[in-house]
C-alpha cells in the first residue's frame, strides 16, 4: 500500500499543476527545470519502491500531464492520451533506430538461448574451471573480454553477460558485480575506442570544417570518466575489495546454498564443445562490423551519370570513414541476422541440436529479452517527454550563462551538466547532440586547449550519468546481460560511480587551470589508487 501511495502521489500533484496554470502559462512547464522533472522521479521511485516498470510509467504520465497542461487550451484528457501513447511510446517504438536496437536484443536473445541449448556455455564452463582458477581471475577475464568487444556498447553488453555469466556463477561472482564489471566495460570503453558506433555519434555533432574522428581521437587522453573506471576495476578486483551495496551483495552471494554450476550448465549436451560457443561469438563480431561499414557506405557510392542519374559505385569510404559515418542500428541487425543463420547451419551440420531444437530457442530467447524490451520502450517514451518539454533549450541556457563567468571552470561545469542531464534522460548521445555544438560556440578555436577539454568533458559527464541512470538502455542491457535485477544494479553501481565522478571533476578543474593533459591524468591516477586503498585500510582495521 505505502508503493502505491508513493506511485500515485507525484501523478496527482502533475495533474493539479497542470490545472492551475490552465494552459495559459505555457513557460511554466516548457524550457524550464520542470522538463526534467519527469526524468528525476520516475529515478527516484525506482530507487525507492525497488520496481522500474511502474517508476517509468509514472514519469511518463507526469511527462504527459506536463504537457497536455501548456496546451493554449489548457489541460484535456484527449491532449494527454495523444501525447502519451501516439507522440510517445507508439512513436518511439516507430522510430527506425529504436525498432533496430530491439529487433537486434531478440536475434542476440535467440543467440542465447542456442548457445545454452548447444551445452557451448557449459562446455566453457567447464573449460573455465580448469584455466581460471580463481574468482579474480574470472573478474579480470570479464574486464578483459568487455574491453575487445570495444565496437557497440549495446553488443558488449550482452555478449559478455552470456559468456561469462557460467564462469562468475562457478567463481561465486554475484549478478550485481558481474552487471556492473559489464556495465563498466561498455560504454567508458566505447567512449576511448576510436573504431566504434560511439565515435561515429561524436564525430557526427562535429561542425563542419573540423574532422569529427580526428576530434574524438585527441580527446581520448582528457575522458577521465572513462578511464579511471577502468583503473578502478582492475584496483578493486586485484585488491580484491568492495564497498557499499556491492559489498553486502557479494557477500549474500557467496553465503548462498546455490550450487557451483551454473543454471546453463545444468543442461549438458555431451557433444558441445568449447568452440561451439567461440565461433558463433567470432562470427557475431565479423558479421557485426561488416554490418556497421556497410550501413556506413563501405561497399557502395552513389554518383552521378552524365544524364544526372544517380548510379552505384563500389568502396565509397575507408574503413575508418565507414565507421564514423555508420548506423549502428542498422548495422547490428544485418549482422546479428547473418550471425543467427550460419550458426543455425552450423549446428545442424555438427549435429549438437535438431532443426526443431533451433526453433524452439527462437520464443525462448524471445521470451528472455522482454524485460528488457519493455523498460527500454518505456525509458524512450520518457526521454521523448522530456524532449517535448524543451529540456535541451533549458540546460543549453545554463550552460551558456556559466560561459562568461567561469572560462577556466567550463571543462568541470560542462561535465557535471553533462552527468545530469544524462543522468536525467538515460541518454548519453542525446547528451552529446546538445552540448557539443554548445562546448563548440564555447571555444571556437580548434587549437584552443579547452576547445577538447570542454568536449572531453561533455564525453565523460554523458558517459557517467549513463552509467549512473537507471533509465539508461546501456544499464538497463548490462542488467539484462548479466540476468541481474534492475534496480539492484544500480544500486551496488551507484557508490563506484559516484566516486569516480568525484575524481573526474576535480581532474576538470585541474585540466582547466593548467590547460594540460600530464597533470589532471596523474592527479586522477594516484586519486583512483589511493581511494581504493583507503578504504580497504580501513575496512582491514575496523
Amino acid at each position: 500500500m505505502k508503493k502505491i501511495f508513493k506511485v500515485l502521489v507525484p501523478v496527482v500533484v502533475a495533474i493539479l499543476l497542470a490545472l492551475i496554470t490552465k494552459g495559459t502559462f505555457s513557460s511554466f512547464f516548457i524550457g524550464t527545470f520542470w522538463a526534467l522533472v519527469p526524468a528525476i522521479v520516475a529515478i527516484a521511485l525506482a530507487l525507492i519502491t525497488k520496481e522500474v516498470y511502474s517508476s517509468l510509467f509514472v514519469g511518463i504520465l507526469m511527462g504527459g500531464i506536463f504537457f497536455a497542461g501548456s496546451a493554449p487550451g489548457g489541460f484535456t484528457l484527449g491532449g494527454f492520451a495523444d501525447h502519451v501513447f501516439k507522440d510517445g511510446l507508439i512513436a518511439q517504438l516507430s522510430d527506425s533506430y529504436n525498432a533496430g536496437i530491439l529487433v537486434f536484443l531478440v536475434v542476440l536473445g535467440i543467440l542465447v538461448a542456442l548457445l545454452n541449448k548447444t551445452g557451448g556455455s557449459a562446455a566453457f564452463g567447464n573449460w573455465a574451471k580448469k584455466h581460471i582458477k580463481s574468482k579474480t581471475g574470472a573478474q579480470i577475464a570479464t574486464i578483459c573480454l568487455g574491453i575487445l568487444i570495444f565496437i557497440d556498447d549495446y553488443f558488449n553488453c550482452l555478449t559478455v553477460g552470456s559468456v561469462m555469466k557460467p564462469v562468475a556463477d562457478k567463481h561465486k561472482v554475484s549478478r550485481e558485480k558481474l552487471a556492473y564489471l559489464i556495465d563498466s566495460t561498455a560504454a567508458p570503453i566505447c567512449i576511448i575506442a576510436p573504431i566504434s558506433s560511439w565515435a561515429a555519434a561524436v564525430s557526427g555533432f562535429v561542425k563542419e570544417g573540423e574532422n569529427g574522428l580526428s576530434l574524438f581521437v585527441k580527446a581520448i587522453p582528457y575522458n577521465f570518466y572513462a578511464l579511471f573506471t577502468i583503473v578502478m576495476l582492475f584496483t578493486i578486483v586485484i585488491l580484491k575489495m568492495e564497498y557499499g551495496p556491492m559489498k553486502k551483495a557479494e557477500k549474500t552471494f557467496e553465503n548462498s546454498k546455490k550450487d557451483d554450476k551454473s543454471e546453463d550448465s545444468e543442461k549438458t549436451n555431451t557433444k558441445a564443445r568449447v568452440i561451439d560457443l567461440i565461433i558463433p561469438i567470432l562470427i557475431l563480431i565479423v558479421f557485426c562490423v561488416i554490418g556497421m561499414i556497410y550501413s556506413g557506405g563501405f561497399f557502395t557510392q552513389l554518383i552521378e551519370d552524365e544524364n544526372g542519374a544517380m548510379i552505384s559505385n563500389s568502396c565509397y569510404h575507408n574503413f575508418i570513414e565507414a565507421f564514423a559515418s555508420s548506423d549502428a542500428s542498422v548495422g547490428l541487425v544485418i549482422g546479428s541476422f547473418a550471425t543467427l543463420i550460419v550458426s543455425i547451419v552450423y549446428y545442424l551440420i555438427r549435429g549438437v541440436l535438431s532443426f526443431t531444437d533451433c526453433m524452439n530457442c527462437i520464443p525462448e530467447g524471445f521470451k528472455a529479452m522482454v524485460p528488457a524490451i519493455l523498460i527500454l520502450s518505456l525509458a524512450w517514451t520518457l526521454k521523448g517527454m522530456t524532449d517535448s518539454l524543451g529540456a535541451k533549450t533549458y540546460v543549453a541556457s545554463i550552460v551558456s550563462s556559466s560561459a562568461a563567468s567561469f572560462t577556466n571552470l567550463l571543462p568541470a561545469i560542462i561535465f557535471i551538466i553533462a552527468c545530469g542531464l544524462a543522468f536525467a534522460t538515460g541518454t548519453s548521445w542525446g547528451t552529446f547532440g546538445i552540448l557539443i555544438p554548445i562546448c563548440i560556440a564555447v571555444f571556437p578555436e580548434i587549437n584552443d586547449p579547452l576547445h577538447i577539454i570542454s568536449i572531453s568533458a561533455c564525453m565523460a559527464g554523458a558517459v557517467c550519468g549513463d552509467h549512473c541512470s537507471p533509465i539508461s538502455d546501456t544499464t538497463i542491457m548490462a542488467s539484462a546481460g548479466a540476468q541481474c535485477n534492475h534496480v539492484k544494479h544500480v544500486n551496488t553501481q551507484l557508490p563506484y560511480a559516484i566516486t569516480i565522478a568525484v575524481i573526474s571533476f576535480v581532474s576538470y578543474i585541474i585540466a582547466g587551470i593548467v590547460q594540460n593533459v600530464f597533470v589532471p591524468l596523474i592527479f586522477g591516477l594516484i586519486a583512483t589508487i589511493g581511494t581504493m586503498c583507503t578504504i580497504k585500510y580501513f575496512q582491514k582495521n575496523n
